[in-house]
């Protein structure tokens, strides 16, 4: 992609307005918060403490307001409590220019380093560099700075009272995670009648494991709803596949795949009912249509085999999903079956989320793993820190006041990819531009006093907490306006606001622009690397799984579970880097865009074929299949080749794994699951290769072999 196509790309993804789902009830709670401490400083202090202590509750809700399973009232404390210290910390040598230049370097570093651990951790990060570059000029005098520090963490303290006094919807970001992924496996199910072979997005099952994590205190209060049905929703996935796959599962035609489309339309609406149950913490209530499907015909269509078995599975688990769900909130009960992991060890006894004093350790161990010149994180870190260091200097050496407002806006734009940074700084001026002329021409019309200040930033502060998920822009605005207003409160005038913020948010935000370009950390040179590690988690699932075949009496459930997270994590990773690298102005390093989304295509294949091998996994008192065995020995060297041969760009070879399936389907006589889906994994590796083997203009390198053919140059 050229430059002037990924400008225009970005600016139009930032500058978009997206329908989303409001949440007044919430906005009015964060937005009182901010008027409380507003209030109570302009009652018994002065206008200076008023705005220490709302850009305090300002930057607590905010954070609240962001997609975490964190109780709210802890981000509330934490953001407050970072946010009092680099402020006060700021204020002691901010009358120092070189010292508090050293400061800003190494706190925004520190800050841009947040986003290891996290979004959120990333986002409060930031605030802390925000805050401390326009607070630490209020204060005049060290117990001044105190009090504003004091008041800063005050704000946040405001904020986490409302939400423990007034909660709404307590888990309900547990529940919506859980319906999520309920939902988006209703959806599968009715997609699988249509297209047997139909791609499934793990997403959702990955952002309800997060939220199923709790902090054993949460564990004691976790409402009955959150605790069995996502364990199901795991064992539910693959059953549906292996139902539908025409090699595995029901004929391609007939009335066995007439009754496999039934049932698969009848577990659609049983997970959706399970879904809105969960959601909206009620009953489950189910069609008598759907039940009907679900009883096991006396006669008519009958499956057989494999699918039957799934049938059976699907059947009983569904069941289990609709108990597990309508049991009563206050309830308690043992454990079931449907609730252990396959080991029997309980779902949830492994997901315990670390507490606050605990996720410590968890926190620096993340951060020492990206400290390393190839991580984008690393990198983002050193360039917003150079940025912030250059914006501060270049905004004291300008003619104007308030020159902090030029890191301000680098700070709040950057993030460690280019189409964010670019699309946040076209979406941020443009919604300041905005903001900055509504308020300052409310001002300069108006010349309101204090408490009229004081009331329209709440206002303005109300509208950004409610349209924050519409878009930058429009969340850009409201802050504009917000800023303003407060700043009114101190007595700033309004023209030399209006027109130093117009003019340093530009100056930020090319200056944010322009690292990047000059200090860039692509994510395309990196697809490579991504796609071989997702290759290496797919086999190593696989592996896990063949290992089940070949040995039952050996084989550790828990192997093939942790072996499946991996997997998911790598392709989740995978699409992360595809969707950044499809923004970058960067040509392709012998990896096209056609060529990586077939090979994406490919191992979704594989990973969906061993899900389906997992779905029909034998007893320990099953014999050991020898070719599985031999399948396995020949699958593990093969990857590790593949993997290298992935980076190095070089030819995948999987000739050798084929000829070793061959003979097993000569000595089983083409019987078992296991056997017809390690065909259809070989097939996919096949696809992989061919992939792969994809130049420019379409020309292809020899997979079976031949000539190798040229590797397309790194651009």
């Amino acid at each position: 992609m050229t430059w002037s196509s990924a400008l225009k790309q970005t600016a139009r993804s930032g500058l978009t307005i997206e329908r989303a789902k409001l949440t007044p009830v919430i906005a009015v709670r964060g937005a009182a918060g901010v008027a409380l401490v507003i209030g109570v400083c302009l009652w018994r202090g002065s206008p200076a403490l008023a705005v220490s202590s709302a850009f305090g509750a300002f930057a607590s809700g905010l954070v609240t307001f962001q997609r975490s399973m964190r109780p709210r009232p802890v981000l509330a404390l934490a953001v407050a409590g970072a946010l009092a210290v680099s402020t006060f910390l700021g204020y002691l040598v901010a009358a120092h220019l070189p010292a508090f230049v050293v400061l800003l370097a190494g706190w925004t570093v520190l800050a841009g380093m947040a986003w290891a651990i996290g979004p959120v951790s990333g986002l409060a990060g930031t605030l802390t560099v925000a805050i401390m570059l326009v607070t630490v000029t209020l204060p005049t005098s060290v117990l001044e700075a105190l009090q504003h520090a004091a008041l800063i963490f005050c704000g946040g303290l405001v904020q986490a009272a409302l939400i423990l006094v007034f909660p709404v919807r307590p888990w309900g970001v547990q529940r919506d995670a859980l319906a999520d992924a309920l939902a988006a496996e209703a959806d599968y199910a009715r997609r699988l009648r249509q297209d047997p072979v139909a791609p499934f997005d793990p997403a959702p099952l990955m952002d309800a494991r997060l939220a199923s994590a709790v902090t054993p205190r949460q564990a004691r209060r976790r409402p009955v709803q959150l605790h069995g049905p996502r364990g199901l929703a795991e064992r539910v996935r693959p059953v549906l596949a292996s139902l539908a796959d025409p090699v595995v599962g029901a004929p391609a035609e007939g009335p066995e795949r007439d009754r496999a489309r039934d049932l698969l339309q009848a577990a659609g609406t049983v997970l959706d009912a399970v879904a809105h149950a969960v959601r909206h913490d009620s009953p489950v209530r189910l069609p008598p249509e759907a039940m009907a499907t679900l009883e096991v015909p006396a006669s008519g269509p009958m499956l057989h085999g494999a699918a039957r078995r799934s049938a059976y599975r699907l059947i009983s688990l569904l069941a289990d999903a609709v108990e597990l769900t309508d049991e009563p909130v206050q309830a308690t009960r043992p454990t079931t079956e449907a609730e252990r992991g396959p080991g029997g060890r309980e779902e949830g006894s492994h997901l315990l989320r670390p507490s606050v004093p605990r996720l410590v350790p968890v926190a620096l161990r993340a951060l020492h793993r990206e400290t390393r010149w190839s991580s984008p994180i690393f990198r983002h870190a050193l360039r917003v820190g150079t940025v912030a260091v250059c914006g501060y200097l270049l905004g004291a050496a300008l003619p104007f006041g308030h020159g902090y407002w030029v890191p301000l806006t680098s700070v709040m734009v950057m993030r460690p990819d280019f189409g964010q940074t670019y699309a946040r700084g076209v979406a941020r001026f443009i919604g300041t531009l905005v903001g900055v002329t509504v308020s300052g021409g409310l001002l300069a019309l108006a010349h309101p006093g204090p408490n009229v200040c004081a009331g329209l930033a709440v206002v303005f502060v109300f509208l950004m907490y409610l349209l924050m998920r519409t878009g930058v822009s429009v969340t850009s605005a409201c802050v504009a306006g917000y800023v303003i207003f407060l700043l009114g409160i101190a007595g700033e005038g309004w023209t030399q606001t209006v027109e130093e913020r117009v003019v340093l948010t530009l100056l930020g935000g090319l200056l944010a622009m322009l690292s990047y370009a000059l200090f860039p950390a692509w994510e395309t040179p990196r697809l490579r690397d991504r796609l071989a590690e997702w290759l290496t988690t797919n086999g190593r699932y696989a592996l896990a799984v063949l290992d089940r075949y070949a040995r039952p009496a050996e084989g550790r459930p828990r192997q093939v579970r942790e072996a499946l997270l991996d997997a998911r994590a790598a392709r989740a990773a995978w699409e992360e880097s595809v969707a950044r690298a499809e923004k970058e102005p960067v040509r392709h390093r012998g990896l096209s865009r056609t060529a990586a989304t077939a090979a994406g295509a490919a191992l979704a294949t594989m990973g969906r074929v061993t899900m389906i091998m997992e779905a029909h996994l034998p007893g320990k008192d099953a014999e050991p299949s020898p070719g599985a065995a031999a399948f396995a020995a020949e699958l593990r060297p093969a990857l590790e080749r593949a993997a290298h041969a992935v980076r190095e760009r070089d030819r995948l070879d999987w000739s050798a794994l084929r000829a070793v399936w061959e003979r097993w389907d000569a000595e089983s006589a083409g019987q078992g699951v296991a056997l017809r889906a390690a065909g259809l994994l070989v097939d996919a590796l096949d696809d992989l290769a061919a992939a792969l083997s994809r130049g420019r203009g379409g020309r292809r390198r020899a997979v079976d072999g031949g000539a190798e053919g040229t590797i397309p140059p790194a651009q």
